[in-house]
Parts: structure tokens; C-alpha cells; sequence
């Protein structure tokens, strides 16, 4: 659902990566850490600029990662925030893929999070990314880890099936919204496989439309029948990407809202700093 540059930082114009990696260097170098320094390089570059400013570093300092030297003179969330933000976006979506699927149990909110609002190009990056960190087919750990519909969804999400035609059908909008419709408010019981074909494949502006012909036709926003007429992990995603439809970057400030109400700000990041990186 997203392109280019995720977050909100942008390139820095006068970029100079030899630069900042001197200066991340002297930070850490000696007798304690310079904080303030290592916060107002990497928190005002974009993610490209500090791939590059990652491959500077190991030039200026030979043997040495920005990675292993930000682990080892700085600690907890700190430390993890600092690490994510050097980390190239789709291989830290992939390691925290990884962390979900790992241990008893499944953290089905990361996968929902991720998968929700990535596009077919980058899923299919974060597929690759997987193989080759763990030699094995993400989909296939997928199938492992969930199950029922959430896994259907969780699947044609991760296999990169969404239409990506800009042309919106108003037709195909009305009859896709007439289909929702009839498969939850108007009938008994929901058949939740027309809300996962439709919302896991139908193109981002295609949807927006049949979000507008469904509230013309149902008098309720799709959102609210989600709700109303699911529950548990599917209810959950399908939501998700309702919310993305309409506004990425507002379902990501609303997932640190929600973080921030329970927890502490270091804590809520630890377990989403790919939300901001």
C-alpha cells in the first residue's frame, strides 16, 4: 500500500554520508556516547541516506558495523530504536516477521500491522528477504503458524495478489459492495471468504470506492459491519486494511496512540519501530 520512503523523515539535502558516519563514529568513540549526536543524525536522514551513511561507516572504521558498534555502547530500547533505524526496512520487517512466527504462539498484531499496509512489491521483497534468512518459503511457515480465515487472508496478502490497476470500475465498485452486503448485514451468519476476496485483492483505489457505494447501500461504513459481524484476529485485519484503504500513515499515528495509552513511549517502540523507520 506504501511506496518509496516510509515515515515521515525525508532526504536531507545537504547529505554528506562520510560525514555522519565521522561523526556517529567520534559519538561512540572512548569513554561514553555522545546520545544527542547519534538522535540528530539518524532521526533526520531517511532510510536510503542511512544505508549509505552504514556503508561510510565500515569504510571509515574497517572491521567494524554501525550495527555491532550502536549495540555495544548503547542498551535497551534505546539501543533497539537506534538499531531499527539502521536496519534496511525490509530486512527488519522480515526479522520482526521472523520474531512473530517464533516460540508458542503467534504476535498475529505484527503480522496484521505489516501486512496490512505493504504493497505486492514489497512483500514480495519481504518473501525473499525471509528465504534467504531462514531458508524456508514464508508461505509455508504462514500455514504453519495460522489458521482459518485469518490464514486465507494472511496468505493472499503475503503471496502479493492485490490488484494494482488505478482505474477504478463503478460498476465493479457497486456490485463488489451489493456482494459485502448481502455476505454480512443482510443475511444470518457472515460469509467472511467475500470480505477476504474482496479486501485482500481488489486494487487500493477500486476499494475506495466500494467503501463509499457500501455505506450508500448498507447505511453503515464497512468498518462498522467488520465489527459488527466479525471478531478475533480476522476482524482485526480486515479493519486494518479498511483504515489503510483510506489513510495509511492515520492507521500507523492511530497504532502509536493506542501503544502510548498503555505503555511508555520506549516500550511501545521497542515492539513497533517499524512503524517509524
Amino acid at each position: 500500500l506504501t511506496t518509496g520512503e516510509r515515515g515521515s523523515i525525508k532526504p536531507k539535502a545537504d547529505f554528506n554520508a562520510k560525514d555522519d558516519a565521522v561523526a556517529l563514529r567520534k559519538a561512540m568513540k572512548g569513554l561514553g556516547t555522545n546520545e544527542k549526536t547519534l538522535i540528530d543524525v539518524l532521526t533526520q536522514r531517511s532510510s536510503g541516506q542511512r544505508q549509505l551513511i552504514c556503508k561510510a561507516y565500515q569504510e571509515e572504521a574497517p572491521g567494524k558495523t554501525l550495527v555491532e558498534d550502536l549495540e555495544g555502547d548503547n542498551h535497551g530500547h534505546f539501543e533497539d530504536l537506534l538499531v531499527a533505524l539502521v536496519t534496511p526496512p525490509v530486512i527488519y520487517d522480515c526479522q520482526e516477521v521472523t520474531k512473530a512466527m517464533k516460540g508458542v504462539g503467534t504476535k498475529d498484531s505484527v503480522l496484521i500491522e505489516i501486512f496490512a499496509t505493504r504493497s505486492n512489491k514489497q512483500m514480495k521483497e519481504i518473501s525473499d528477504a525471509y528465504l534467504k534468512q531462514t531458508e524456508k518459503k514464508l508461505t509455508l511457515d504462514l500455514k504453519k503458524e495460522t489458521s482459518g480465515e485469518f490464514a486465507k487472508a494472511i496468505l493472499i496478502l503475503a503471496e502479493g495478489k492485490r490488484d494494482e490497476n488505478t482505474q477504478v470500475d463503478a460498476a465493479k465498485a457497486k456490485e463488489d459492495a451489493k456482494t459485502l452486503y448481502n455476505a454480512g448485514e443482510k443475511k444470518w451468519g457472515t460469509d467472511e471468504s467475500k470480505f477476504i476476496d474482496i479486501l485482500c485483492q481488489r486494487s487500493i483505489p477500486q476499494l475506495r470506492q466500494t467503501l463509499v457505494e457500501y455505506k450508500t447501500i448498507s447505511g453503515k461504513s464497512l468498518q462498522e459491519s467488520i465489527e459488527g459481524e466479525m471478531s478475533g484476529d480476522l476482524e482485526e485485519l480486515l479493519v486494518a486494511i479498511v483504515k489503510c484503504v483510506k489513510n495509511v500513515p492515520a492507521y500507523l499515528a492511530e497504532r502509536l496512540h493506542q501503544g502510548m495509552k498503555v505503555q511508555t513511549v520506549y516500550f511501545y517502540v521497542k515492539y513497533n519501530e517499524h512503524i517509524v523507520v
